[in-house]
């Protein structure tokens, strides 16, 4: 469904036709002015009209309708195709959600497609038209205020995932915690969010190299003022932040589960040995009882006045021998 619709000129909302067609038309006419449509989740039957309208590529309309899509910058012939995804970070359930938003960028036109709750859309909306001076830069004035709204997300995400992984080093290194049953799930858990978190950070590299005009596949960007490199070069270093965050959290918490791993492997080791003691302990009794269990007539000190007490004696000796050996190696 359409969210929202509106010219916009010199920076500010202007009223305009209430059938975007016409509005088209008028921003068109004009030459200052551009027209910003705002979608949400719209159906097949919705989007029919403005594709029609804005002369939208098929395949690019494919994608908007369908989404699940990587983050990419397409060029078309007639529009811009620009596919962001938007990060949530959900503190009770320490889960990254991400959504996704598409940019169709044109002649005197900005389409957004929004999918998913993760989108910071609405609130950008309303922070340019109270700022005003970055709408006075038409279309691409848009796009970096969305791209940079994202990117700074990120890092926010980051900051978030950052405290819960220092958290969870705190947990597996604990004395009392470490070796539960629930850390390595949650390690891994973690791990599954860092994932998440990078399926959207890290595509969108390419995309905002050719915003900024680096890399190989710098040049000019259809839609977009040459000018406007400098601001998406910044938000590209802000992405590269980003992303470095990612690979060190990424590499932490494999370092981290490897840790509890080794932790789990020293313990059973612990516990083998402990095992391993007390049954040499046991063994010892065991094997002299069984001896003197024998029921044959002609054994040593069978019939000597002092045969239980030594051997039970022996049997003590023997356990406590055993026993400091054991408590000196670390065993018990």
């Amino acid at each position: 469904m359409i969210v929202d619709c509106a010219i916009y000129r010199d920076g500010n909302r202007m009223e305009g036709p209430e059938d975007f067609s016409d509005a088209l038309a008028e921003a068109r006419a004009r030459g200052d002015s551009f027209l910003w449509i705002g979608l949400y989740e719209p159906t097949e039957k919705e989007f029919d009209k403005v594709t029609e309208e804005f002369g939208l590529h098929p395949l690019a309309v494919e994608d908007a309708l369908k989404a699940h899509q990587r983050p990419k910058l397409e060029v078309y012939d007639d529009s811009l195709f620009v596919v962001l995804k938007p990060v949530t970070y959900e503190p009770r359930s320490d889960r990254v959600a991400s959504g996704e938003l598409m940019l169709f960028i044109g002649d005197s036109f900005v389409v957004t497609v929004r999918h998913g709750e993760g989108s910071p859309l609405g609130s950008i909306r309303r922070h340019l038209e109270e700022q005003h001076e970055m709408l006075r830069h038409g279309t691409t004035g848009v796009l970096y205020s969305i791209t940079d709204a994202v990117v700074d997300h990120y890092l926010e995400v980051a900051t978030e995932l950052g405290t819960d992984l220092e958290e969870l080093e705190s947990e597996v290194f604990s004395p009392s915690l470490g070796g539960s049953r629930n850390t390595a799930s949650r390690i891994y858990a973690f791990k599954r969010q860092v994932q998440e978190f990078r399926r959207a950070t890290v595509p969108l590299m390419v995309p905002m190299g050719k915003l900024a005009g680096l890399g190989p596949a710098a040049g000019a960007v259809p839609f977009v003022h040459e000018k406007a490199r400098p601001f998406f070069r910044d938000v590209n270093d802000h992405l590269t932040r980003v992303n470095e965050s990612v690979e060190g959290l990424d590499r932490l918490v494999s370092d981290i589960l490897s840790a509890h791993l080794a932790q789990m492997s020293v313990r059973q080791n612990d516990d083998m040995r402990k095992i391993s003691a007390w049954a040499a302990m046991a063994a010892i009794p065991t094997m002299i009882a069984g001896i003197y269990g024998m029921n044959f007539d002609h054994m040593p000190e069978l019939h000597w006045l002092w045969s239980y007490p030594v051997v039970i004696a022996a049997m003590g000796v023997l356990e406590v021998a055993l026993y400091r050996l054991f408590k000196r190696r670390g065993w018990l």
